[in-house]
């Protein structure tokens, strides 16, 4: 890996291309390097993972509402829409975005965390619907997709958008034009030009996460995805872009991350920050592994509470009665304390009526579910009646977090060994007594007590879809996903998981 120094230049500078992070990425999306056998063989497991959880909340709202937009997009020779038959065919970019609300609706497909959060399988739906749209074959969409997840994980390495309140999509919209780049076996100044635009039109806030969670939390990430395909169309068709758009002196970095330190409310007499940003990219000519850093979720609900929701499992066998306990102290990290704990300071989560979004951003909810009930239901564990109950309502505000600076170090850990996303959980019984227990990651982690190979991928899709796919479907899905490098061109939309039909709900109209 090389690593590249980021900061602001002013526009007198001049800086050339091949210094600019949007080239350099584009240089890795256009290296014809080879992807090595144990990445192909995860790219499997996540297309597999995103078609469980899509289709598990294929008949929620939101999943609705984008796909019936969608459906307003018909295409010849397009791409499939998750639920639909395969032969209807649609525009990609709505197909992207369709299927992208399908895959986040859920919150339960792969995640990574670092200097800022990521799921990176949001890049599978806008790079599959392009491959589908342009007859690609199943070797072309594991390259396609080795790029996505190595850009998008080694921009969340190095450049944090959430100090800044930027929503993390940011870094997912330029992942997913470079990964449809290498796809399509584009130049790198095309990709160059696609990057930049993807960033460009892609940087929204944080609100998205904060006070009351709405439905765009799905929507955001399929958002970017449906404009990563608009902007490699335009780039191939010789459109530019906004340059240098990381660095230039009015630039996402100049103006809304950490690159400059003072100006007038007019832009003038600006002080650029000399800080860099260090990006990591792979050399020319080196593998793209960032997938095998990533790790999927077991449990449907915020990445940072799945060891927890493990740890509350554990501790609730040696606990009598839960109305005994007086206060439960959950010491973790700096993200985990303002994002999904109590320092987040957001009363939405602490209300019996909030959303099943907002529920699953509180660390405060989620371990009082899972500490009464010892399992965890994607659809049970947030019904309305389910977070109303009065033990519950009256266990979960006892709970509150606490920053512990060794558990945010263990966060932002370099050495994979020590990264942990957990915490210390201190129980406080009314007799006086304590109850203390820690767990650094969830048990489906790669270091974890049960870490997810091929078979736990597999059982998950079919634990999700029962009762929604007809077994000849899920059967016929397996088959064709897990031979997936020897899919010929034009043939991709194998990849589709159809239910049978009238199964599908109707979403209301809109324009589209």
């Amino acid at each position: 890996m090389q690593t590249h120094d980021i900061k602001v230049h002013p526009s007198k500078a001049l800086l050339k291309r091949e210094d600019q992070l949007a080239w350099k990425i584009a240089g890795v999306a256009a290296d014809k390097v080879a992807v090595q056998k144990d990445v192909a063989e995860m790219i499997i497991n996540r297309i597999i993972d995103n078609a469980s959880v899509a289709i598990a909340a294929i008949n929620r709202k939101p999943v609705t509402s984008a796909r019936t937009m969608a459906l307003g997009h018909p295409r010849k020779g397009g791409a499939t829409i998750f639920g639909m038959p395969a032969a209807k065919r649609f525009s990609p970019e709505w197909a992207a975005w369709a299927n992208g609300t399908a895959v986040r609706e859920l919150d339960m497909h792969d995640t990574f965390l670092a200097a800022d959060y990521s799921h990176p399988g949001d890049n599978i739906p806008p790079v599959l619907a392009v491959a589908q749209t342009m007859e690609k074959s199943g070797k072309d969409l594991i390259r396609g997709l080795a790029t996505g997840y190595e850009i998008q994980i080694d921009l969340v390495k190095a450049i944090c958008l959430h100090e800044h309140r930027i929503d993390h999509i940011a870094h997912l919209c330029p992942s997913a034009a470079a990964g449809i780049g290498t796809l399509l076996g584009l130049k790198q100044d095309v990709i160059f030009q696609a990057v930049q635009q993807a960033l460009h039109v892609s940087v929204t806030t944080r609100q998205s996460r904060k006070g009351e969670i709405s439905s765009w939390k799905a929507f955001a990430p399929a958002h970017a995805g449906k404009l990563a395909v608009e902007a490699v169309d335009r780039a191939m068709r010789g459109e530019g872009a906004p340059s240098p758009i990381y660095e230039g002196e009015d630039s996402v970095i100049a103006w809304v991350l950490s690159g400059r330190t003072q100006a007038d409310s007019r832009g003038r007499n600006t002080v650029y920050d000399p800080t860099y940003y260090h990006v990591p990219l792979p050399s020319p000519g080196e593998a793209k592994r960032a997938i095998m850093d990533s790790y999927t979720k077991e449990h449907s609900a915020e990445y940072q509470s799945q060891a927890l929701i493990d740890l509350a499992f554990r501790m609730r066998e040696q606990i009598g009665n839960l109305d005994d306990i007086a206060k439960i102290v959950i010491h973790t990290s700096h993200h985990t304390h303002y994002v999904i704990g109590t320092g987040a300071n957001d009363p939405q989560k602490m209300d019996p009526k909030a959303s099943r979004e907002t529920l699953d951003h509180s660390i405060m909810y989620i371990f009082a579910v899972a500490l009464q009930d010892g399992s965890w239901h994607h659809v049970d564990s947030y019904a309305p009646k389910r977070a109303a109950r009065k033990d519950t309502v009256a266990l979960w505000h006892k709970i509150e977090t606490i920053e512990a600076p060794e558990w945010t170090a263990k966060y932002h850990s370099k050495d994979p060994n020590e990264l942990a996303f957990g915490g210390r959980v201190e129980i406080f019984m009314k007799d006086g007594s304590k109850l203390v227990d820690e767990l650094g990651v969830a048990n489906a982690h790669p270091n974890g007590a049960k870490p997810f190979a091929r078979d736990q991928y597999i059982n998950k899709f079919r634990i999700l879809t029962e009762g929604i796919l007809t077994t000849r479907e899920v059967n016929r899905f397996l088959a064709d996903v897990q031979d997936l490098a020897k899919i010929p061109a034009g043939e991709l939309g194998v990849l589709n998981v159809a239910l049978p039909a009238g199964t599908l709900a109707e979403g209301k109209p809109g324009i589209f």
